[in-house]
């Protein structure tokens, strides 16, 4: 059970300075709610490269606290809120020593309302950190847009909250003989199973590449799979020689599908993508044209994963890139969105991109309905756009 430390509260009209109620926890698993009041004076206060930092709070034994960059932590990071993790006591112990290193796993996600704690927007790490007197700290420096955070349901009145978990894996116990579990790692290994393909009995070519895999594993976790492996769709597959070809799907995409498929979290692809996008455009130095490729990359990929994963029947990936892609619609690219969400029944995805759509100035609209997405959703879907256009009309007349 993870335990709850404490709540701290950035509040922009007090000058940006954070209040810290913490809370004495045991174990080594916990969460901090972190509350960011004045979100707009705070950006306004601070530059890039200046932080909040919470005060500290305890888990596994250890002080920790987060620090809160509301233009980004560097140049590379503009545009975006950057969120850290950083251990305090990491200097030498009574005896004089320099500590170990705290092997640890955190993640930062956005929630609805702190009395539900919902998370809508996680980004985190399935990897095991290692924090120490060189390197402190560790986080998230592009971990959501600000321009998606402000058009999105998350910040109401001006106010949002992040909550920060944490699962320290090496704690401090006053015996030696302590006999606290480690969080589990069978991700980890499963994970290795696929890279080292040891006992792999089944190959794909996507494209260019190839990629094997075990066909139980497969089996255990998308009936789709199950039954072209084993069921009436086995046809030439039966032996451990075989190839399927998966047509219609970029080798990438399909590699991500792979590593969720093993570790059911998601892929971190998504953010080597986005890491070799800002290498790009840092090197090209085109500013915020390169910028917006880059969003369309992250966009596009996250799309592709989605209809892999409704293909495959892997329903909470699908639902994590609902998430996701929820966060990152934009003017130029709804229409699309909304058209994807439509043909692959994605309620909530749906609900965003009207409600997006719904929010937007009249110039902004006469963008949306001038790209190529609009036309593809008025010609294929006309009762959506219709019913659409009714409830907006209705909405307008109160």
């Amino acid at each position: 059970m993870s335990s709850f430390t404490g709540v701290s509260v950035a509040d922009g009209n007090n000058q940006s300075i954070c209040e810290t109620s913490a809370v004495d926890a045991s174990g080594d698993s916990g969460y901090h709610l972190f509350m960011v009041k004045a979100y707009s004076r705070i950006k306004d206060l601070l530059s890039m490269g200046e932080c909040v930092a919470s005060g500290s709070f305890t888990i596994g034994g250890h002080d920790w606290l987060i620090e809160y960059y509301p233009n980004g932590d560097n140049p590379h990071c503009a545009g975006f809120i950057s969120l850290f993790l950083t251990l305090l006591d990491t200097d030498v112990d009574v005896d004089g020593d320099v500590e170990e290193a705290v092997e640890a796993k955190f993640s930062f996600s956005l929630i609805d309302q702190v009395e539900k704690q919902m998370p809508m927007y996680v980004r985190g790490t399935c990897e095991t950190r290692s924090f120490s007197g060189s390197a402190p700290t560790w986080g998230n420096g592009r971990f959501v847009r600000t321009d998606t955070l402000e058009r999105s349901a998350d910040l109401r009145s001006d106010c949002f909250t992040i909550r920060c978990d944490v699962v320290v894996c090496n704690t401090k116990d006053d015996d030696a003989g302590g006999t606290e579990a480690l969080p589990s790692d069978i991700h980890q290994h499963f994970s290795a199973l696929l890279q080292n393909k040891v006992g792999a009995d089944v190959t794909f070519q996507v494209g260019s590449e190839t990629f094997a895999a075990h066909r139980c594993v497969l089996a255990a976790r998308s009936t789709v799979f199950m039954a072209q492996l084993f069921g009436p769709m086995k046809e030439g597959t039966a032996s451990s020689s075989s190839v399927i070809h998966i047509k219609d799907m970029e080798a990438k995409v399909f590699k991500a599908l792979l590593s969720f498929v093993y570790t059911d979290s998601f892929p971190e692809m998504y953010e080597e993508i986005m890491e070799e996008n800002a290498m790009s455009a840092a090197a090209e130095e085109q500013g915020q044209e390169v910028e917006e490729v880059e969003d369309e990359t992250g966009l596009q990929w996250l799309l592709d994963l989605l209809v892999a994963a409704d293909r495959y029947d892997l329903q909470r990936l699908k639902f994590i890139c609902e998430k996701q892609l929820s966060q990152r619609i934009g003017v130029s690219s709804v229409a699309s969105v909304l058209a994807l969400a439509e043909q692959h029944h994605c309620h909530g995805l749906k609900v965003a991109c009207l409600k997006f759509i719904q929010a937007q100035s009249p110039s902004c609209l006469q963008t949306v309905m001038a790209t190529d997405g609009w036309d593809h959703v008025y010609t294929t879907y006309p009762s959506l756009v219709n019913g659409f256009i009714a409830k907006l009309i209705k909405s307008n007349q109160k």
